[in-house]
C-alpha cells in the first residue's frame, strides 16, 4: 500500500519525528497457535496500549506481518489463521501493513522507504519474538540511523535450547533486552514510553 493511499501523517513530538513499528504480533504466537510464546497475551495487551497511545496522537503506525515462504516452515503459513495479525493490535483502515519473509523487517520490504517518506527518525518497537525478529529489526534500524525505543513488556519470546541447556523465556527476554539497551535502543516499559508521546 502506498502512503498516498493511507491516513499516515508525519507527527512531531519532543523534537523528533516518531512512528510505532509492531513486529509479528500474529495469532500463531498466542495460545492455540503453532508457536505459542511465553507471556504473549500480556505482551499483546501492552502492545495494544502503546498502539492506542500512538493512535490518540495521530502518529504513524506500521504493522509488520511475517509470512513464511521457505520450505519446512511450520508456522505463519500463508492462508492460515495463524498468520493473521492478532486481535490485540488489528490495523485500522489507513494503517500500513508491511509483509516480510525474513527476520529483518527492512529486508526486501518497503518499510525503510515509507519511513523516509515521512521523515521519521525515531522508532518505537513492540513485538515477537524478542530474540529473533524484534532484535533483528531494532539492530537494523539502529544501523540505518534511527533512534530506537523498545517496550520490553510489549514483547514476548520462548524457552531456547542450546546443547544440553534450556534457557527459560524470562532469561532469554532479559538477556536480549539487556543487549539492546543503551547502545542500540532505549528499553523501557510501555507505561513509560506512552508517557513520552
Amino acid at each position: 500500500m502506498s502512503l498516498a493511499q493511507t491516513n499516515v501523517k508525519p507527527s512531531k513530538c519532543g523534537g523528533y519525528m516518531k512512528a510505532l513499528v509492531l513486529i509479528d504480533i500474529q495469532n500463531d504466537y498466542f495460545p492455540g497457535g503453532r508457536m505459542e510464546l511465553v507471556g504473549s497475551e500480556q505482551a499483546g495487551l501492552h502492545a495494544g496500549r502503546l498502539l492506542a497511545s500512538f493512535r490518540a496522537k495521530k502518529a504513524p503506525v506500521f504493522h509488520v506481518q511475517h509470512v513464511s515462504m521457505h520450505s519446512g516452515a511450520t508456522f505463519f503459513l500463508p492462508n492460515t489463521n495463524g498468520v493473521n495479525l492478532h486481535a490485540s493490535v488489528l490495523p485500522l483502515e489507513g494503517e500500513v501493513v508491511v509483509t516480510k519473509h525474513y527476520p529483518n523487517a527492512f529486508r526486501e520490504t518497503m518499510l525503510l522507504r515509507q519511513l523516509r517518506e515521512l521523515s521519521i527518525d525515531t522508532l518505537f518497537f513492540s513485538g515477537m519474538m524478542t530474540h529473533m525478529c524484534v532484535d533483528t529489526a531494532v539492530r537494523a534500524a539502529f544501523d540505518l540511523g534511527f533512534t530506537c525505543l523498545v517496550a520490553h513488556d510489549a514483547c514476548a519470546t520462548r524457552d531456547l535450547v542450546f546443547g544440553d541447556k534450556t534457557v527459560s523465556a524470562d532469561n532469554v527476554q532479559a538477556a536480549y533486552m539487556a543487549s539492546l539497551n543503551w547502545i542500540f535502543a532505549k528499553v523501557e516499559t510501555t507505561k513509560t514510553l506512552c508517557g513520552t508521546l
